[in-house]
Parts: C-alpha cells; sequence; structure tokens
C-alpha cells in the first residue's frame, strides 16, 4: 500500500462512474453515500522485558449505503474497483425498494482543521520505538526495588476518509491518532498490585516518546500501584461517593452518555426517551458532548457522514435539552443532524456515537467536598464497566478509592464496585467542583460490535446513595 495521499478516484474508481453507481444505488432513497477509507496502524508492546507484539495493519475498502426511512442497505469491500461498486449497488438497492423518498440535504461544509495530517507513525524509526520502549522498562525499575515487572506500548495510526454524495459533493478528511500506555506491577511481602496509565490524541508520536512525557505517567503508574498494595478491602452498603476529576467521566459516558444517543431514544429503548425538556438531572448538571477540541483523542473534524462535529449540550442545568443524532436518526426524529454519525470503519454502517463526553465544572471548592463526605468513597481511577441501556443501570470497578469518614480519607480500598442508576445517579449529584479536567486520551467506546475512540471528562462530584460492592461489611 502506497504512502503517497489518498486519492481514490485517482488511483482506483472514475469519480463520474462512481457518482453515477452512488445515484443509482440511492434513487428513490432519504440519504446515501459512498464512503472510502485507507487505514495504516502500528503497535509494539513490551512486556517484562520483551518485545511481546509488533504488529503493522494497513487496510483500505467502501462501504456504500442507502437509506429509506428506518431501514438501511449497506454493501462494503475491500476492494476499490468499479466492479466492486456495482455488486455493492445490486445489493444496496433491496433497502430502498420502491423508493419514494426525498433524498436529504448534503451536510454544511467546514474549513476548520482540529488536527493535522501527518502520519504519526513517521515521528520515529521502528528501532527508535524500540529503544525507547526499553529506556522505559529501566526507567520503571529504577525508580523502586518492588517494581517486579513492566508493561509498554506505543501506537499510531492514520485514518484517510474520502466521502461521495448522491449530490456529487465529496468530503475528506485526513485523523491521525498517537498513544502511550505504561503499567507496573509491585510485590511485597508475597503481595502484588498493578498501576496503570497512559494518553495521547490526535497529533504525532514525537511529544509522547520525549522523556519528559513518560516518566512522569511511570510514576504516577507506580504511585497507584503502591497505593494499592497498602489497600484494605472495600467497604459494601449504600454509601455517599466522591468521583475524582477527569477519567471518572467515564461513568458518566456509559451511564448516561449511551442513553442520550438518537437511536436508542428513537426507538424509546433508553431510559431517557421521551423526556426532552424535562428535569433529568440535579440543578447545576450541564453535560455536553464536543467533537471540536482540537487534538483530542474523541474529536472529528466531520462525522462519518460528511457532518461537521459540535459542540453539542445535552443536558443544561439538570433539564434534557439534547439528543446525540447521526443523519437517519436526526431525520426520522424531525431534528437536525448533530455530527455523531460515526462507524468504526468503511464495513460498519455508521450509527449515533460520542465523541468527547463531559460534565461542566461547577462552583464547589474540590477540598471541601471531600471535607463533606461523613462516611463514604473516594474513587479516582476507574477499570472496566457495563451498563444496560434499558434502564440505565450500571455497574464499575475502581482501581483507585479511598474510604472517608468525617471528611478525612482514612485508607485505599481494594476491591471497589459503584452500582447503580444513571437516571437517579443524575439526580443524586449533591455537589459539583470546580476542578473541570479531561482524561489524558485513553478512551475507547464499544456499541453493537463497533469500536470508536471516545474522550470523558468531568469535575469534583458528590453523588449521594450510590450502592459500593466489596469485599468488608
Amino acid at each position: 500500500m502506497s504512502d503517497a495521499p489518498f486519492r481514490p478516484f485517482d488511483t482506483h474508481l472514475d469519480e463520474g462512474r462512481a457518482l453515477a453507481l452512488l445515484r443509482q444505488a440511492t434513487q428513490g432513497a432519504d440519504d446515501g453515500e459512498l464512503f472510502i477509507e485507507r487505514k495504516r496502524s502500528e503497535g509494539i508492546v513490551l512486556d517484562d522485558g520483551r518485545i511481546k507484539t509488533a504488529s503493522y495493519d494497513a487496510s483500505e475498502g467502501f462501504g456504500l449505503r442507502a437509506v429509506r426511512a428506518d431501514v438501511a442497505g449497506y454493501a462494503h469491500a475491500s476492494e476499490i474497483s468499479e466492479g466492486a461498486l456495482t455488486r455493492a449497488m445490486g445489493t444496496v438497492r433491496l433497502a430502498v425498494g420502491s423508493g419514494g423518498g426525498v433524498m436529504a440535504p448534503a451536510p454544511k461544509r467546514t474549513n476548520i482543521r482540529l488536527y493535522g495530517d501527518k502520519d504519526p507513525m513517521l515521528d520515529a524509526s521502528f528501532a527508535a520505538k524500540i529503544d525507547i520502549l526499553k529506556e522505559i522498562d529501566a526507567y520503571a525499575r529504577g525508580l523502586d526495588p518492588r517494581v517486579v515487572q513492566v508493561s509498554a506500548s506505543l501506537s499510531a495510526g492514520l485514518q484517510e476518509v474520502v466521502i461521495l454524495r448522491p449530490e456529487g459533493e465529496t468530503y475528506t478528511d485526513i485523523r491521525p491518532m498517537a498513544r502511550i500506555n505504561v503499567s507496573v506491577i509491585v510485590q511485597d511481602k508475597g503481595r502484588r498490585e498493578m498501576g496503570g496509565t497512559g494518553g495521547g490524541g490526535r497529533f504525532g508520536l514525537a511529544g509522547l516518546l520525549a522523556p519528559s512525557h513518560w516518566q512522569p505517567l511511570l510514576r504516577e503508574a507506580l504511585r497507584i500501584a503502591l497505593v494499592n498494595l497498602d489497600a484494605a478491602p472495600a467497604p459494601a452498603g449504600v454509601m455517599d461517593v466522591v468521583l475524582g476529576p477527569g477519567w471518572p467521566g467515564i461513568l458518566l459516558h456509559e451511564a448516561i452518555g449511551h442513553g442520550l444517543e438518537g437511536d436508542f431514544n428513537r426507538k424509546e429503548t433508553s431510559a431517557f426517551a421521551g423526556l426532552m425538556g424535562q428535569m433529568i438531572a440535579a440543578r447545576g448538571v450541564t453535560v455536553l458532548d464536543d467533537g471540536t477540541m482540537p487534538d483530542r483523542r474523541g474529536s472529528i473534524t466531520i462525522d462519518d457522514e460528511g457532518t461537521p462535529s459540535a459542540r453539542n449540550v445535552l443536558i443544561e442545568e439538570g433539564r434534557l435539552v439534547g439528543y446525540m443524532q447521526d443523519r437517519q436518526n436526526a431525520r426520522l426524529m424531525g431534528v437536525a443532524p448533530t455530527g455523531n454519525g460515526r462507524r468504526e470503519s468503511y464495513a460498519h454502517i455508521p450509527m449515533p456515537r460520542m465523541t468527547n463526553t463531559y460534565m461542566l465544572a461547577g462552583s464547589d471548592d474540590p477540598k471541601a467536598i471531600l471535607a463533606d463526605l461523613k462516611d463514604g468513597i473516594y474513587a479516582v481511577g476507574f477499570g472496566g464497566g457495563q451498563v444496560d441501556i434499558t434502564n440505565g443501570k450500571f455497574v464499575f470497578s475502581c482501581t483507585e478509592a479511598y474510604r472517608v469518614k468525617g471528611g478525612k480519607v482514612i485508607e485505599p480500598v481494594k476491591g471497589a464496585t459503584l452500582i447503580g442508576d444513571g437516571a437517579t445517579a443524575l439526580k443524586h449529584i449533591r455537589a459539583i467542583g470546580n476542578d473541570l479536567a479531561l482524561d489524558p486520551g485513553i478512551g475507547n467506546c464499544g456499541k453493537a460490535g463497533q469500536w470508536v475512540p471516545v474522550g470523558v471528562g468531568q469535575p469534583t462530584l458528590l453523588i449521594g446513595g450510590l450502592t459500593v460492592g466489596g469485599s468488608a461489611a
């Protein structure tokens, strides 16, 4: 696969013939497009002093879609050719049936660029990346004699997208991505614990490879591991919880964000369906999904239908004011698309997805919020979680948490899980800190088998009456 700029209508297809086939596929439809993609990525993982995996992936292909009412016909191929497109057209036409649709207007254009177009993989040679991973390993082991294992990974990639509309409009986007992750395992008196962190975004690898970037990451990973080394079993029961700023916004993303995606609300399977304009959260709670933040992991200049990304307010001062929409669900709900039509690749159909979802800061002092916690948990880091979209019930495991009594942090705890439902948790927010922070660029979101990069964020929050699952009574 060539490293030259991706111009499929110069190298793979005649644009006029492609447009004719697209128009034939979407005749009588409400919407549709030809989505063409080239993607390249590499990943290197060092584990315990040895390179565990080194991979390079390259793919290209197209997805052809025709939409009629609530039905979508979709066909894709890894061969970008007129023959493959002709075959796809025949499949896609099945969804249109006898037609009768009116083609939706093309997306508006944007001249905003939220990130560069340089390939992050070119920032360093393969050998140099290996050397840096070995430096990371050596540095981590030198931080503390209790470090017995180190893992580090580098990943980078470039996605190039061309979208052709039936009106003849073409939309393009070049999306870089880079990331570094580190973790350490410490051992003391027969007990082992792990700590990890990382980050990245839509920029080059160069800044991530600098010691000034990865050395603090390793110190933070070690700090988390040592905290857990001294952690006591987490208590169990219903109690108040303070969530730290930044990455704990993943709970907001899962427990609330998915419930505010247009498809779930159109189909009335979301816990928030039919509540537009109503108070669904405590006063002071304002939640946004913002794909326009420069260089952020979840940002997109345009979505995968060609709609420019936007700063969308979902909840304003506790009131539900918006959903995240792709073109199909927006049209069926009688509202405008919001730039949230996303897909994992050319082989996947677009659907409403989050970008960077976060809660705005309040006016409360984070120290005062913690001091007001009489008996509960202070949760700073989260691992895995799951949510039932129909009722908003969630379960999240904490990777760093503390027991608090009388406003004082007593001890770190291990094995804590937070259990609740998004609708109730929103209404039980009692304090909102003035310290909004975004995650360091580590988020991925899964929905219907598709994965896309996302961002999360929030200030310090006090939520009353969450169920804490632990191992101590």
